[in-house]
């Protein structure tokens, strides 16, 4: 069996950089090593930020092959391996088993909407095979279904290693109230940058984030810092930190991030596979001001 390490602090929800079309691995093994040396905690290849939804079954099996490869087990690898059709999604974490992934990051079934009893389903079927943890992703945003409290107690209760859960619903009530319910035997993590503060505020431990592809270091220290509960230091980093947090979902995403990456020298291309596109003009303004003027105060 897998050793165990805890999935807490700034976790990156690394994007896939393509060159040309195609996936672009050594830009790729740069950036995980990149990530690794900036002091990130955790990395997250092939979750939605990856672009999980277009790329193809190889191309993502072997995304995540890279980054274990890469990371030499020097943080924890939690495969992204969600996808609204259970078969595949079951398939993908085998997948990700084998080639040693310390987890597995596993969205609700995106357009279906199935009943929580599908859910439940769904994710028990997922967790049948597997016995690395499972951290659940919610987000009804894109989504359009939120996984109740109710499943993630019952799948808790079913399944020991469905312990984690990404929580990108908006609302610091209801990750408290997932804790309230479970306690310390769900780690809950932030799926929003800007709610990390806040959310681990209320007993969180940490986030899966966006913003930490360009800033890895400065995320890490926020939730460092709000872990050990110097929340003075925390609440000003997080505010000097705010306008990139959102200015990088001023657009679809990864869009914004992969521009600011570029601009950045850490990866070579700001390509998105369709039906994402390019950022517009006024959006490429405003992220790239918004870089700037953080980056001034550095």
């Amino acid at each position: 069996m897998k050793s165990r390490r805890p999935f807490t602090g700034a976790i990156t929800a690394l994007v896939t950089p393509f060159q040309r079309g195609a996936v672009a691995y050594d830009q790729l093994r740069r950036l995980t090593e990149w990530q690794i040396k900036q002091g990130i905690n955790g990395l997250v290849p092939v979750g939605t930020t990856g672009e999980s939804p277009t790329l193809d079954h190889a191309e993502h099996l072997d995304v995540i092959r890279c980054v274990i490869d890469q990371a030499r087990g020097r943080v924890p690898v939690i495969a992204g391996t969600g996808s609204n059709s259970t078969k595949e999604a079951i398939e993908l974490t085998e997948g990700a088993h084998d080639a040693g992934a310390d987890g597995m990051l596993v969205v609700a079934p995106y357009y279906n909407r199935p009943t929580q009893e599908g859910l439940f389903q769904h994710f028990s079927a997922i967790a049948e095979v597997t016995d690395r943890p499972i951290v659940l992703y919610s987000i009804p945003g894109r989504c359009g279904i939120e996984i109740s409290v109710g499943v993630v107690e019952r799948l808790r209760a079913k399944y020991p290693h469905v312990n984690h859960i990404k929580e990108a619903g908006g609302s610091v009530d209801r990750a408290d109230q997932i804790l309230q319910a479970c306690g310390d035997s769900v780690t809950v993590l932030s799926g929003d940058d800007s709610l990390t503060l806040p959310f681990i505020s209320v007993g969180a431990k940490g986030v899966i984030s966006v913003a930490s592809n360009l800033y890895p270091r400065d995320v890490a220290r926020l939730a460092a810092l709000a872990l050990k509960g110097d929340y003075a230091k925390a609440r000003a980093l997080h505010r000097r930190l705010y306008p990139v947090f959102k200015a990088i979902f001023i657009e679809s995403n990864p869009s914004p991030i992969k521009l600011a990456m570029v601009r950045a020298g850490l990866i070579g291309s700001d390509e998105v596979r369709a039906p994402l596109c390019p950022m517009s003009d006024a959006g490429r303004k405003t992220l790239l001001a918004t870089i700037a003027r953080y980056n001034a105060k550095q």
